[in-house]
């Protein structure tokens, strides 16, 4: 027999540091920047040598630009060899298109499938678990395939059943999990614990059970329906009768090859089990174990013996292949060492021996130190002189077990002998305590050859910081606990060492080890913070240890089980196990021959064993089937003639689940479930969650590998119908589809298009051609009208032809950029207005017009559309109902309607010029109001220096004109006028924007003579609330226009909230952070916030009416109809057919749009302007969906209520899809048709379910079975139960939950932008966050699942995540601090469980709120908390481990477009290279994703090696600036790319 066969010898170069020398290089990561500008760039490599030049702190060596080329050039010619690969593989497909006839026989040969049938890893365990439904049975599995699964699907079953029976008022019966160690008690407790929803306890003799009478046990069996303890603890109860055999319905035996002579395990049996004579009142045993026999016995006669025990059948699999995937194997590795010098004692072993060595606790010590100096080298030998006598408590202990020997004795001796040998003890003692111990060195006989060969190895593994964990299994206490003191001394600072050894201490040197250090210990290994511990056989068998990467056989096994139960614990891709064997011993290599020939001889004892006891899958005899059943189904394309059969359909439904997409942690392989109905197997397949169709049934068969293609061949010809296979039989949904579906749906942001902007409302047109008979007044108010400068104040009145709405109070900034709101109030009733009436609206209206803004209009009363009219001061409060023609100034309107211009007379009192309104005559730009008369100066005097600015300031008078000089030449005025202190009106563009610091430092104090100026007859109260009239109009036709729109599609919704959501006020106003371009500034709030909120409910008003209109159909299809409502294209399609590009308002405030239209221009600016001309502006497409959607949003928010009915109108507006022609809430519920399964017999586990889960929330689910939906994982078979899994209800309760998490954002930080908003929702809605929060509740108890992989994911995740939250003391965010992420299954019960409460509640959605409010608002009132939070980005995680880990510079991430058959179709390429060889890579359909999938798989490769393994595996010898010291040059010249590598990992993962 070759010893190893499957893992050779391994020279001494695999230990060695000898490799090819490179010349240090720094890293390369792609600048992804370029990227996210254009996600699907294709170039191979974008980065260049000038880029890197152009940072001035960038330090580059020279050769990284040669290193580079080479680079460029190796990825090159591997995109083409992966493009000529594509190739060929599109040959193969084409080759599989083509019809029989047409094919060479060479051809043919190739469409044949292979005689190797894909067998899923799963069906052993789907099988054993059947098969234990029916009869008792030992499962014999190696470590690590799923043994727990299957007893924790065993458990539930019985445990349904024992619910059923105490519904029909049978006995109460309990289950018992029997474990061998009290550590396996707690540990068992905690898997069960997290799989199952019923009550469970736990027990063992350190609960002190023994004193436990039969009044408690009796409590402890009422309260729960499954026990786990130990053997021990369960004989007990059944022999003092607390408990009657009859009274339990299962009994599971942990490690059952334990099962042996006078073992509990065999007691329990042999003396209660057959002492039961009824068999039906006997429980079901289910054994585990990894192997039969745990001792060196004939492998045979032990299984049979243990068969015949246990009152069972072993069961196996005959073929090894059905585990390899569900167990990840190490590499089996020998390290040799020199032979061992012979025992010998030290100076300090000779000097004890020679004056105490009669003694009998002295001389077993000195046997213990000689062997010692031996195995592990003289200061080890030496370490046990100190931990026996040199520490108090050891020495104690010592004197203790003289004095109890002393006592034991049958002979009586003296008392002076005991005291004697204690005294002598004690000086044993201080000779010890006077000991000086050196420190452990390399050299001489301090170390022995296998403890230096130890250390070489260790230092290579934990070379740099890493998550390599690693576990050296000894045979005695006394050697883990040396070697751990020794190389907590002598190892290196990235090894965190401890012990792992049982609780059990007697010599004086052991050290006390309790349970709880135990757990301690296991608990800082999984975490982490201990990644080498020195074990024992504790830690071989049973116990829960993380996969470890490393397992070091220190002292080899003795059993064959020892060696298969140690070798399971390294579970970890890429991990070792290290036999370590002293150099040409016989003895060592004859132990492992040993191990290697028992399980070889139990492989066959296996493989021997009856048909009806292995577990031969599902494809057992399959040629000889297939040969008799010719008359098996065969269907035939008629489109193409491709054919599919019952050999072939396995493989058709295998390529189709390869192509699609998945999770982390979802199961990505078909499932055949088999059952048997009437003497038949008929299977059950399940595909993929991903999958457009999740389960089918195929026919019944007698034989199961009939019954399983029939499955395959049913789901075949389902995808086929509908349309997820093409006529060829291949899958046209590939794993691109959502990516090239949603860049089919989507829109490019930066594509726009010019569209027609209407400027003014169409109200102004109404009636416009007519003399109006009646007009309707409209006040506008300010709250603050001292900021205006005036002693008295008049609101300003507009009258128009139709009633205006009331628009909201919106701000102006006036004097020194003081704000004012602006109330408007609409007075109700109209006010006839005669001819005579109109006549002198019309002539006041227009002169405010010519007066304040230099435009001269043609008098036309019947194309006017509003006119303006002063109010009188101090009106009612409340004036609306007050009639409009008593709260008009009617004094001021006669008095300028009299009156063009007041007229200056020389000799008046100067003193009424004061509080006047004076107009340049000849530049219509210089405007006064005057403030008070200056008798202390002359016209002639100079103009002082604080002054506004003027051409001319020679003197007052020259300063007050504004002619020319020619002009100026020739009049002459009067010096003797007075000078009149005024204020030079401010020509600011938008009073609805703040004053910038530029206006704010305009000076306005002027002097001037009153002779050259115009002085208005308009009073300084009306003109200058004029001076705010082109704001206020401007404003009052933004909400007018936006009105209109809702009027046109139908909605009602606030003027505020309308302009909000129509407001776009930048070129970018979507690049919410990033410096926003032509920002228009006075506009008011833009649309981002409305629709970050109608985003989210548009995905939810979508999925909650199709899930009430397709109740039936699947997950994969809810979103593809989803995506074809919600999807930008689809909204941006509805915005172009509903002309809604004319109302979206994008420019700002302008002085020359404001005026009214229609009306003939006279004299001023835009004279020759017809007012047809087409004002156009640039849209982006995606502006007009991301409109729509703020557009639900604004509907949402209209109802202070919470009902949304219009919210759900403006979705059936934009949609424009019969999947959701709803106008209001209510009539969602009416649409839905409760399915078969949701009102179907509820059975007791059911309404146990809901009971339970009432306790956790308050809510009493009257569907049950629909709360069990909510509970079923999708690996679950629809078979077992006839209900569906979550996937629909956690497709429609991720909307809801998204609503709810928004609603609390969105009115909690109304301050906040929507890119804060939308970083702080991920922190709400992440899978990390759902997943506590499901453990938190106790969700996953409920949880009915068939994946091995994900009970123990559930089990670690519950542990960390509990520990966790008990360690932060009540910190809100204590589930970020967790280092694993839940698996997926946890938030998504969550979803589907909001799902089900939605439904079951008639879709109220105040449930949802509850629960939201109830659970989750909690940790999220102070969301600082999370401003930091991040997901771990693949790219991000490979830098680290490449560089911090590893210690590699020189590798770089790449991708390039790969050309293909089809010009249509885009295939990227992505490769990570080390040292300038592709080591991973990755394809999809944009270069992000392409790159994310090699990340991904080079993590894969990488996780778990050590560094030297890494350098030999890649040849790398790069020097880090930790190896060189601070030395210059350290080889890290790409340090800057390297930061930018792991900034756009960041940027990528958010």
């Amino acid at each position: 027999m070759t010893l190893l066969t499957n893992h050779p010898y391994p020279t001494k170069a695999n230990f060695s540091d000898s490799r090819p020398k490179r010349s240090p290089d720094a890293a390369e990561w792609d600048d992804d920047e370029a990227e996210q500008e254009q996600d699907d760039d294709t170039e191979t490599d974008t980065s260049t040598e000038s880029e890197a030049e152009s940072d001035k702190n960038a330090v580059r060596p020279p050769q990284v630009t040669l290193r580079r080329k080479v680079q460029n050039a190796k990825f090159s010619s591997w995109l083409t060899r992966r493009a000529q690969k594509v190739t060929k593989e599109d040959a193969k497909v084409a080759i599989q298109k083509a019809d029989d006839e047409t094919l060479s026989t060479r051809h043919l040969m190739s469409k044949q499938e292979s005689n190797v049938i894909i067998t899923d890893p799963r069906e052993y365990q789907i099988e054993l678990f059947e098969r234990a439904k029916q009869q008792n049975i030992i499962a014999v599995l190696d470590t690590g395939s799923g043994k727990t699964l299957i007893a924790v699907l065993l458990l539930k079953w019985i445990l349904d059943q024992e619910l059923e029976d105490r519904a029909a008022a049978k006995p109460p019966r309990i289950a018992f999990f029997v474990v061998d160690c009290v550590t396996l008690v707690f540990q068992q407790f905690a898997v069960l614990e997290c799989n199952l929803d019923q009550k469970i306890d736990r027990f063992c003799g350190e609960m002190n059970t023994d004193l436990y009478d039969k009044e408690t046990w009796n409590k402890h069996f009422r309260n729960n329906m499954a026990i786990v303890c130990t053997a021990e603890v369960l004989y007990q109860c059944l022999m003092h009768s607390f408990i009657a055999i009859s009274q339990i319905n299962l009994l599971i035996f942990d490690e059952a090859h334990h099962a042996k002579k006078n073992h509990a395990y065999a007691r329990i049996i042999k003396d209660f089990y057959l002492a039961e004579e009824d068999p039906t009142k006997r429980p079901r045993i289910f054994g585990m174990t990894a192997s039969p026999v745990d001792a060196k016995v004939d492998v045979v006669q032990a299984a049979k013996e243990l068969e015949a025990l246990l009152h069972c059948q072993i069961a196996t699999t005959a073929d090894l292949s059905l585990l390899k995937s569900s167990i990840s194997r190490p590499v089996e590795r020998i390290a040799d060492y020199d032979a061992p010098l012979a025992p010998y004692e030290t100076a300090l072993c000779e000097k004890l021996a020679r004056q105490f060595g009669d003694l009998d606790s002295i001389s077993r010590l000195v046997r213990v130190a000689a062997l010692a100096t031996s195995e592990l080298g003289e200061w080890c030998a030496d370490q046990l002189w100190y931990y026996a006598l040199g520490i108090e408590e050891a020495s104690n202990k010592a004197e203790r077990q003289i004095e109890r020997l002393f006592n034991a004795e049958k002979i009586t001796r003296p008392v002076e002998e005991l005291n004697t040998k204690l005294r002598r003890i004690r000086e044993a003692k201080d000779l010890v305590s006077k000991h000086s111990f050196l420190p452990p060195a390399y050299f001489g006989n301090h170390l022995s050859s296998k403890v230096k060969r130890l250390k070489d190895y260790l230092e290579k593994i934990f070379e740099r910081p890493t998550d390599a964990r690693c576990i050296i299994f000894v045979k005695k206490r006394f050697t883990a606990r040396v070697l751990a003191d020794l190389f907590k001394r002598i190892g290196n600072p990235h090894m965190r060492i401890d012990i792992l050894i049982g609780s059990r201490s007697g010599e004086a040197q052991d050290i006390k080890v309790t349970f709880r250090q135990q757990v301690v210990t296991l608990m800082k290994f999984r975490k982490g913070q201990l990644n080498c511990l020195f074990a024992t056989s504790i830690a071989e068998e049973g116990l829960d240890i993380p996969d470890c990467n490393t397992i070091i056989r220190f002292d080899l096994y003795d059993t064959l089980i020892q060696y298969i139960q140690s070798r399971g614990r390294a579970r970890h891709k890429n991990s070792k196990y290290l036999h370590m064997i002293q150099r040409g011993s016989r003895t060592h290599l004859q132990a492992i021959r040993d191990v290697q020939l028992g399980e070889q001889v139990l492989r066959d004892f296996c493989e021997a064993l009856p048909a009806d006891r292995l577990l031969q899958g599902n494809d057992s005899i399959l040629d000889d089937v297939l040969m008799r059943e010719r008359s098996l189904q065969i269907y035939t394309e008629p489109t193409t003639g491709a054919k599919l059969t019952y050999g072939s359909c396995l493989t058709v439904i295998a390529h189709f689940v390869a192509c699609l997409p998945y999770e982390a942690d979802a199961i990505q392989q078909a499932i055949y479930i088999m059952n048997v109905e009437n003497r038949k197997y008929v299977c059950e397949v399940l595909l993929p969650e991903k999958s457009p169709i999740r389960t089918v049934f195929g026919q019944p068969s007698s034989r199961k590998s009939i019954a399983k293609r029939s499955a395959a061949f049913e789901a075949c010809l389902q995808l086929r119908k509908g349309g997820y296979l093409d006529g060829n039989m291949l899958p046209t949904y590939h794993k691109q589809l959502p990516a090239m579906r949603n860049a089919r749906l989507a829109l490019d942001s930066g594509k726009s298009n010019a569209y027609e902007y209407r400027i003014k409302p169409k109200v102004w047109e109404s009636t416009r051609g007519t003399l109006p008979e009646q007009l309707y007044l409209t006040v506008f108010n300010l709250t603050n009208p001292e900021c205006l400068g005036l002693d008295s104040y008049q609101a300003l009145g507009m009258l128009t032809r139709i009633p205006l709405p009331e628009i909201p109070k919106f701000p102006l900034y006036l004097l020194a950029g003081e704000p004012s709101d602006v109330v408007t109030s609409c007075v109700t009733d109209p006010m006839k207005v005669p001819r005579e009436m109109l006549a002198t609206l019309t002539s006041y209206t227009l002169r405010m017009f010519q007066d304040i803004f230099n435009k001269l209009y043609e008098v036309n009363e019947s194309i006017m559309s509003y006119w303006l009219v002063p109010i009188v001061q101090n009106p009612p409060i409340d004036f609306r109902d007050q009639s409009p023609h008593s709260l008009i100034d009617w004094s001021i309107i006669k008095f300028v309607h009299e009156n063009e211009e007041i007229v200056y007379e020389f000799g008046s009192d100067p003193e009424k010029l004061t509080n006047r309104y004076l107009v340049d005559k000849w530049d219509g730009g210089r405007r006064f109001f005057t403030k008070k008369y200056r008798p202390d100066m002359l016209s002639t005097d100079p103009v002082p220096e604080n002054c506004a600015p003027s051409k001319y300031k020679d003197n007052i008078i020259e300063y007050t004109v504004s002619l020319f000089a020619k002009s100026r030449a020739k009049i002459k005025w009067r010096t003797d006028q007075p000078v009149i202190e005024a204020q030079r009106i401010l020509h600011r563009r938008n009073l609805l924007d703040d004053m910038d610091n530029n206006d704010k430092d305009t000076r306005t104090l002027a002097f001037i003579i009153p002779e050259p100026l115009k002085h208005s007859a308009l009073p300084t109260t009306s003109a200058r609330m004029g001076y705010l009239l082109p704001a206020i109009v401007w404003r009052l036709e933004q909400y007018l226009v936006v009105l209109e729109a809702c009027e046109m599609l139908g909605l009602q919704i606030k003027p505020h909230l309308a302009l909000e959501a129509m407001t776009k006020d930048s070129d970018n106003t979507e690049e919410h952070r990033s410096e926003q371009i032509h920002v228009r500034r006075g506009m008011g709030k833009n649309y981002e916030r409305l629709e970050f909120i109608g985003d989210v409910f548009l995905k939810m008003a979508t999925s909650i009416s199709l899930y009430s209109l397709y109740a039936a159909d699947n997950e994969f299809a809810f979103h593809v109809k989803r995506m074809l409502m919600i999807t930008n294209a689809n909204l941006f399609k509805t915005a172009r057919e509903t002309k809604l590009y004319e109302y979206i308002r994008s420019h700002g405030f302008s002085r020359r749009t404001w005026y009214p239209e229609g009306m003939k221009l006279l004299v001023g600016k835009g004279i020759n302007k017809t007012g047809l001309e087409v004002i156009k502006h640039q849209l982006g497409d995606k502006t007009l969906a991301d409109v729509c959607e703020a557009l639900i949003g604004a509907a949402l928010l209209t109802d202070d209520t919470g009902n949304m009915d219009m919210a759900v109108r403006a979705v059936t507006v934009f949609v424009m899809n019969t999947d959701h022609k709803v106008d209001c809430w209510d009539d969602y519920y009416k649409l839905y048709q409760k399915p078969a399964y949701q009102i179907g017999e509820v059975s007791a586990s059911q309404r146990d379910l809901a009971d339970q889960v009432e306790r956790e929330h308050d809510y009493h689910f009257k569907y049950p079975r629909l709360l069990r939906s909510a509970f079923t994982h999708p690996s679950f078979p629809f078979s077992w139960e006839k209900i569906p899994s979550y996937q629909r209800l956690e497709f429609l309760g991720d909307a809801l939950l998204d609503m709810a998490c928004v609603n609390f954002l969105f009115h909690r930080f109304t301050d906040r932008d929507p890119q804060w908003l939308t970083e702080h929702k991920m922190a709400l809605v992440s899978n990390k966050f759902l997943g506590a929060l499901c453990v938190k509740l106790g969700f996953h108890k409920h949880l009915r699942l068939n994946s091995p992989s994900l009970i123990k994911m559930i089990q670690d995740y519950v542990l960390e995540v509990q520990e966790t939250e008990l360690e932060s003391e009540g910190a809100r965010d204590y589930w970020t601090m967790t280092t694993a992420n839940p698996p997926k299954c946890l938030p998504d019960t969550v979803e589907a469980y909001l799902g089900a409460l939605f439904v079951d509640s008639e879709y109220n959605y105040k449930e949802i709120e509850r629960f939201f409010d109830a659970h989750i608002a909690w940790f999220f009132e102070d969301m600082t908390l999370y401003d930091t939070f991040a997901n771990n980005h693949p790219t991000t995680y490979l830098n680290n481990l490449l560089t911090l880990e590893l210690g590699c510079t020189n590798y770089r991430l790449m991708a390039g477009e790969v050309p293909q058959l089809d010009p249509t179709a885009k295939y990227v390429a992505a490769a990570v290279m080390v040292h300038g060889e592709v080591i991973a890579e990755g394809t999809a359909v944009s270069s992000k994703y392409a790159k994310l999938k090699a990340a991904s798989d080079a993590l894969e490769l990488l996780r778990g090696l050590a560094p030297f393994e890494f350098r030999e595996r890649y040849g790398c010898d790069c020097k880090t600036e930790e190896d060189m010291g601070d030395a210059e040059g350290s080889g890290n010249g790409d340090g800057d790319g390297l930061v930018e590598g792991i900034r756009y990992g960041v940027d990528s993962a958010i």
